[in-house]
């Protein structure tokens, strides 16, 4: 599968005390939705800034399309949206787009095609101003997708959209992704990478804690929601368990996290092989949101 941006080893320091991304490597598929999670002051948008060339490096390495153009060209098959829409408001959505195509050297055709892909061809003659707040990133997108790029880079799409804008810019970007464009979002929003993200890097304070597909994210090993009449002893046999990882006491339960592969029928024999007689057994899989807190209270 091609490799349209590959990042090695990258660094940003702003100041003296600032490491917005420290030591940062990983690639991006052709044909795959790529979400870079992690709370606000995680590196995310510094990352896409070094990227797209608007933030300089302070080391490391980044190449596009496997090196073989200079990023000012390899620029040119990349649609990027990193603010917020720049659009004049006076000008229609139609005038502000042929504009854009005007400064690229884009065949104006392109306009009413991009417009009805992002459900705004029947506002194609309204001002910019009249505009909510979601039909404006959703013009935004049709301006990045003008040139018909190879991968389309978006900075928290959702931020500031009400539900109903939340679910259009999600639908969109599915839509995107279903005609064969690779997608990278940058993201705070668990609910977000996990409904639209084939593949996730998770970032905190600029380190990256995992990489790799979301399916892989979600498929540990799970949990089990446990209770018995003496919850002291329970705990103690559990810990001598080769599959337990780690035990948290929550609302009168133990919640058990493994480590490898075991069935609740195994553990229930276990513990009455030890003399313990469960009341409440219940085994469930991690969550995006509950494998994401695990990995940032863990580093």
């Amino acid at each position: 599968m091609e490799t349209i941006l590959t990042i090695q080893n990258l660094n940003k320091i702003y100041g003296r005390k600032v490491h917005a991304v420290k030591n940062l490597s990983f690639e991006i598929k052709k044909g795959n939705v790529y979400g870079i999670l992690g709370p606000n002051g995680s590196g995310k948008s510094t990352t896409l800034g070094i990227t797209l060339n608007v933030v300089n490096k302070t080391s490391g390495d980044y190449k596009w399309f496997d090196g073989s153009m200079k990023t000012h060209e390899a620029l040119k098959k990349v649609g990027a949206i990193i603010e917020r829409p720049n659009f004049y408001p006076y000008m229609t959505a139609e005038e502000n787009l042929k504009l854009v195509c005007k400064i690229k050297s884009i065949p104006f055709e392109k306009v009413a095609e991009k417009l009805e892909l992002v459900g705004l061809l029947d506002r194609k003659d309204d001002k910019f101003s009249t505009f909510s707040l979601g039909m404006k990133q959703r013009l935004a997108i049709a301006s990045a997708l003008l040139n018909d790029p190879e991968i389309l880079i978006l900075d928290e799409p959702t931020n500031g959209l009400d539900p109903q804008g939340i679910r259009q810019i999600r639908d969109l970007i599915r839509i995107i992704a279903s005609q064969g464009t690779t997608i990278l979002l940058a993201s705070h929003l668990l609910d977000e990478v996990e409904k639209v993200c084939s593949h996730v890097v998770v970032l905190r304070k600029g380190e990256m804690l995992y990489q790799g597909t979301v399916e892989g994210m979600l498929s540990s090993e799970g949990f089990f929601e446990l209770q018995a009449d003496d919850m002291d002893l329970l705990e103690s046999i559990l810990k001598n368990h080769p599959s337990v990882e780690k035990i948290i006491t929550e609302e009168g339960k133990l919640l058990v996290y493994l480590n490898s592969v075991l069935e609740p029928k195994d553990l229930n024999t276990y513990l009455f092989q030890n003399n313990i007689v469960l009341n409440h057994l219940v085994k469930r899989k991690n969550s995006l949101e509950e494998q994401f807190l695990q990995l940032t209270n863990n580093n």
